[in-house]
């Protein structure tokens, strides 16, 4: 997740990042430090002018320990895919196209981005501690994310390859630019 930099982000025009936070910058259900990469990422961040808020399906008081743990704002329970976006747009007063939502989970993070037309990152979970029902979930995800042809999972201008799901998403147009 710490290859989404704010050179990333400003060539693809974005102003604000969207973040999950269970299995996205903490393991689920856990309490105490942050890993430092994470807070150190969230500095530079937040330095380099790219707002970061907290959308999660958490519960309110599990958002509110980690927003204040990380200095960041965010709200929760959301309600993803249907809500917690637009509210965090409204908030941030961006447009959709102004935003990267990153997150673990393809049905909620990525279909969430995608239903308010916000950039979509889909990361590797960081942990494999998980409520019982997103276990089932991750089942219905690697099915998608392993048969392209179904054109679910990726946007034309991303490349994916469901062997390498533990590694971040490869963006194609990245790719093409640095043969230039």
């Amino acid at each position: 997740m710490t290859a989404i930099t704010p050179q990333w982000l400003r060539e693809r025009g974005l102003k604000a990042v969207l973040l999950d936070l269970d299995n996205t910058l903490v393991p689920y259900k856990t309490y105490g430090e942050a890993p430092e990469e994470i807070r150190e990422w969230l500095q530079m961040l937040k330095e380099t002018g790219v707002e970061v808020m907290l959308v999660s399906n958490g519960s309110q008081r599990r958002v509110r320990y980690w927003r204040e743990k990380l200095g960041i704002p965010g709200f929760g329970p959301a309600g993803k895919p249907w809500f917690g976006f637009r509210k965090a747009l409204r908030r941030l007063a961006l447009t959709p196209r102004e935003v990267a939502v990153v997150g673990d989970q393809l049905f909620t993070d990525v279909l969430g981005g995608n239903l308010i037309g916000a950039y979509t990152v889909l990361v590797p979970p960081i942990s494999k501690k998980e409520m019982g029902y997103t276990r089932l979930v991750r089942r219905l995800e690697r099915w998608v994310l392993q048969n392209p042809s179904l054109g679910l999972a990726v946007r034309p201008n991303e490349e994916f390859d469901p062997k390498e799901y533990s590694q971040e998403p490869t963006i194609s147009k990245d790719q093409e630019e640095a043969k230039q």
